[in-house]
């Protein structure tokens, strides 16, 4: 804020009130007067004007009644008084940007133009000079001041109202696009993948029952199709009925969080499944990751199934893929390896595909960094969540010991 806004800052009284005392201990120290000094009586007018406008600053109406109660002596006792018309005009001047009530300022105004007046009585010629300018300059000028700073300041407050009104009115349509747009993939998701899903889940399930005679291998193929299938149609509702009411089912965190106990076992699942796929998985998992917390258990569950199924696709089926998950200071270390071909995987552009891309933003959303790209022998993907809270640490479990769980990846809740 510039220099004058300040001193006609309503938060800055006292400053102004300062600066005032300062001009005044000049006007009697350094101006010259009729008389060689300032009279006793003058010293002590002005200093208790001094006083009393720093001791009543945040209160106008009493400055004013008591500026204008020692300008009505100085007129009587004094014949140099500017000391206390500036006060007093001044104090009116607080008054007039301070005051809640327009009546307020023109009694203020009235008072101190009757005070003013008295050193007129008795010489006709003079009170219309006085009625004329010096009601003008003592009376006009404070009040017409503080009118204009009332009315800027007004208008900022009612600058800054519009604002807030148009940031909200924006958030409003904002939600209400989003709203739209959930909607309309709520629809999509519906009419079109849940239901191609659940054909294939079907038929699927009707091929197990009329193919009787088939290879154990075939049929354990079909089995994990079908429950695969079954657990994407799953979620595929949840997320279509977050889509449509999110307040009703807690919104993002209905699809980003898992129970904490249930994270071993899920994370056992993803490792079963690659496995299934023909890929050797080694796992070194820390205990420490069934006390994390939701959200950042089901970023470690989707970006083990989606690093895993990147293997299995890319790097081939005989290919070793070795997962760590282990907590340090309550940060998640998290990488997968494989001894696939070197390079970038094949089909996978220079810059990641979207699953590269999901999983960046999902670790970006947590305040990681993902790190994904080949090595010596393979391929690599890594990143660091960092602690959300305290997290008890523990050592890692053996190798394979979280493979052993065999139930099935818990769908989001």
């Amino acid at each position: 804020m510039s220099w004058p806004g300040r001193v006609f800052d309503m938060r800055d009284t006292l400053v102004r009130m300062v600066l005032l005392d300062l001009a005044g201990l000049c006007y009697l120290l350094f101006v010259p007067h009729s008389a060689s000094t300032p009279t006793t009586t003058q010293w002590i007018l002005a200093v208790l004007a001094f006083a009393v406008a720093l001791a009543a600053h945040r209160l106008p109406v009493l400055n004013l009644v008591t500026q204008v109660a020692l300008l009505a002596v100085a007129i009587a006792l004094v014949d140099d008084f500017t000391i206390n018309q500036v006060g007093a005009s001044w104090a009116l001047l607080e008054v007039t940007m301070r005051a809640g009530r327009a009546r307020a300022i023109w009694l203020a105004a009235t008072l101190l133009a009757m005070v003013d007046l008295t050193d007129s009585i008795g010489d006709p010629l003079r009170q219309v000079g006085s009625g004329v300018v010096g009601l003008a300059l003592e009376v006009g000028v404070p009040v017409l001041l503080g009118l204009v700073i009332r009315a800027n300041r007004e208008l900022g407050r009612q600058a800054v109202e519009r604002a807030v009104a148009e940031q909200r009115q924006h958030e409003s349509e904002s939600r209400a696009a989003r709203a739209d747009e959930r909607s309309a993939i709520a629809r999509e998701l519906h009419d079109v993948v849940a239901h191609h899903v659940a054909s294939m889940v079907l038929r699927i399930g009707v091929a197990r029952h009329v193919l009787t005679d088939l290879d154990p291998r075939v049929s354990e193929v079909f089995d994990d199709v079908h429950g695969t299938g079954t657990a994407a149609l799953g979620e595929l509702r949840r997320l279509v009925a977050v889509l449509r009411n999110p307040d009703g089912v807690r919104g993002d965190a209905a699809l980003t969080a898992i129970e904490p106990s249930a994270l071993p076992a899920a994370l056992g699942a993803a490792i079963d499944r690659a496995r299934q796929a023909g890929v050797t998985v080694e796992a070194d998992l820390d205990l420490a990751i069934g006390s994390l917390d939701a959200v950042r258990g089901m970023a470690v569950l989707r970006l083990t199934q989606e690093a895993l199924t990147n293997v299995a696709k890319h790097a081939g089926t005989s290919a070793v893929a070795h997962l760590v998950v282990a907590v340090r200071d309550g940060s998640v270390h998290w990488e997968v390896n494989d001894n696939g071909r070197g390079g970038v995987p094949a089909g996978v552009p220079a810059g990641g595909g979207h699953g590269i891309t999901g999983m960046r933003e999902r670790v970006e959303v947590l305040g990681g960094r993902l790190e994904a790209g080949p090595t010596d022998t393979g391929w690599r993907v890594r990143t660091v969540l960092p602690a959300s809270a305290a997290e008890p640490s523990a050592r890692p479990l053996p190798r394979d010991r979280a493979a052993s769980a065999g139930a099935p990846a818990p769908e989001a809740a």
